[in-house]
This record gives C-alpha cells, structure tokens and sequence, in this order.
C-alpha cells in the first residue's frame, strides 16, 4: 500500500497575530487555496495566508494527530516552535514550491 505523507502547517495574517493550524496531503496546493482564499472561514475572515511553519509525518493519520496535538498547546509553546524552525516569521511558500 503507498501511504502518502502528511502535512502539519501554520498560517498567520502578515501582522503575526493569528496562528492558525492546519494538515493536508499536499502542502503546496493548500497554502497557494490560503493565499488565493479558496479557502472559506478561519483563515479567510482573519487573511491569514503566510506559510510559517510545517512539518512532514509519514502518514495523513499521523498528521492529524500532530495537528490535534499542537492545537492543545499553549500560544507560548507554538511561538517556539516557530522561531526554532523559522526565527524570523518569513513567509516558507516559495520554499516549498
């Protein structure tokens, strides 16, 4: 059976106030439905559309568990985990592409 992988993101508006946290299996498309606001709710009322975080998981299933699992934290501990991955909150779009 060929598992596809999994994709923990988070999304912010260009201010940096909203975090928003979400799981696809195609990271790419996802953040460009963001960006264009195919997307309708959450991050369409709040423009959030800057990709600052993502993770791969070896299966949507384990994505999905990650996704409920940061969505528990507190804001605290999603701020470091962005800045241990991205430090300085720049939009990760084009480094995916």
């Amino acid at each position: 059976m060929n598992q596809k992988h999994g994709y923990t993101y988070i999304i912010t508006n260009y201010s940096n106030k909203v975090l928003y946290i979400g799981v696809t299996s195609n990271l790419a498309k996802r953040i460009y439905e963001h960006k264009n606001k195919f997307v309708k709710g959450f991050s369409q009322k709040y423009n959030l559309s800057k990709l600052i975080y993502y993770e791969v998981s070896d299966s949507i299933e384990a994505a999905i568990k990650r996704e409920k699992y940061l969505k528990g934290k507190t804001r605290a501990y999603k701020i470091e985990l962005i800045e241990s991955f991205n430090p300085e909150w720049k939009d990760l779009y084009d480094t995916i592409l």
